[in-house]
Order: C-alpha cells, then structure tokens, then sequence
C-alpha cells in the first residue's frame, strides 16, 4: 500500500509514500497486512520473501521492500501522522515527528558514495 496524492496543480508530480504495514498471515507470495488504522491490505513480499505474522513491514505501492521492528513502523506512523495533520493546516510539532532527523546531516547511501575524480 502507499499513500499517492495528486496535486491539482498541472506539471507537478504525484507522490508516493511507504507506510508500515503489520502482516496477519501469509498467502501464497502476497501477505494479508494491516495499517495502524486496522483496514486490510493484500502486499507482495517477493522482495522480502515470506513473513510470519506479526512482523512489520514497509510496503511501496502495493509490494513490500523492507522489513522493519516496530519502534520503526511507529517513527514512520508520527512522521505520516504529522504529514496528514499539517496537509490539514493542523499544528504540527514536526522536531518530535522528525526526532531522527533532527542534528543529523543528510546522508548519500553508500553506493552513491563514489570518489571524486
């Protein structure tokens, strides 16, 4: 499952966010999930093989591409709490939604961190 909102605006592009999604069972190659609000969702996990219930994962347009611990699946529920709020002109304390972000410089991953010629 992924969150993709669509701009009403012409020329801008859509976006597409991961949401944690807590596996019930496994299906063949699909595993039946939850999100936090407890509706279902059916996901491929061919990337990250088959899961017993119970475990988080992180699924990208309807396919799972990370497994992750709970403390993570509820640091990216805050952050996608806080979008939602502020996408509804709530206030939003963003450092307590974003804290692992917070001092901490951008990174490149590491196969982006070639030498320089």
């Amino acid at each position: 499952m992924a969150t993709c909102a669509s701009s009403p605006l012409p020329r801008r592009p859509e976006m597409c966010v991961g949401v944690p999604l807590q596996v019930l069972r496994m299906d063949g190659s699909d595993a039946v999930c939850i999100d936090r609000s407890g509706a279902e969702h059916r996901i491929d996990t061919l990337l990250v093989g088959p899961q017993p219930a119970g475990v988080w994962l992180m699924s990208f347009l309807g396919t799972a591409r990370e497994v992750v611990d709970a403390a993570h699946a509820a640091r990216v529920g805050a952050a996608l709490d806080a979008l939602s709020g502020l996408m509804a002109g709530q206030a939003v304390d963003l450092d307590a939604a974003f804290a692992d972000l917070i001092d901490r410089a951008p990174q490149l991953p590491e196969f982006l961190r070639g030498t320089r010629p």
